[in-house]
């Protein structure tokens, strides 16, 4: 049946000459509409970087990459939380032994007022009072240092040898020691908030 040409395309098969779309192109060996549609698309294709890219900024929580993406963030942060609380305890720690080498340089004027006190034995009444007034001196001196943290590690003689705070310089035999238990002190040991600071130089008893 002839197609009128005022007619309208029945459903868009049909131009203006009544000729149905796509004989044309497909007798002169053309693309069909959709085909040429086709033809005209750009093929895209992604790199497995750029596509886990894009799978990275889109919210897909069931996602393995965006599961490894959040690993690694969460990861980051407690290294980061880590790296603040290992830096806020050096810090406290360096305040808190802030004046370690200032009382260690202090340290021998204490060996020697104890030096001098040592030896006291038949001084005259007036060399005793020169005696007392070092020991006051001593006395100052060791509440000073302790309102610093700075206290004695004890050393008596006739306790065990602790070679974590005591320093053996020799060994000499002495009835009524044990093996292994401190004879004489030679010099004292200090300890500076809980750290050793100087071990105690001691002679040890070995029968």
């Amino acid at each position: 049946m002839a197609k009128n040409r005022n007619d309208v395309p029945i459903n868009g098969l049909y131009d203006d000459e009544g000729k149905i779309f796509g004989e044309e192109q497909a007798a002169e060996g053309g693309q069909a509409p959709d085909q040429a549609d086709e033809a005209g698309e750009t093929e895209v294709s992604l790199s497995r970087e750029e596509l886990a890219a894009l799978c990275k900024e889109s919210i897909c929580p069931g996602c393995d990459v965006f599961k490894e993406a959040e690993s690694i963030r969460l990861r980051a942060l407690a290294d980061s939380e880590n790296v603040k609380k290992r830096l806020l305890r050096e810090t406290e720690e360096l305040k808190k032994y802030a004046g370690e080498s200032i009382l260690a340089d202090l340290l021998p004027i204490l060996d020697n007022l104890d030096l001098a006190l040592a030896h006291t034995d038949g001084l005259s009444a007036e060399c005793k009072n020169f005696v007392i007034g070092v020991d006051m001196t001593r006395k100052l001196f060791v509440d000073a240092v302790k309102n610093h943290g700075l206290e004695v590690v004890q050393a008596a003689k006739g306790s065990d040898f602790d070679p974590e705070v005591h320093d053996a310089v020799g060994t000499v035999q002495e009835p009524g020691l044990g093996d292994n238990q401190i004879a004489q002190v030679i010099q004292n040991g200090y300890r500076l908030k809980g750290r050793l600071l100087r071990p105690a130089k001691v002679m040890v008893n070995k029968p």
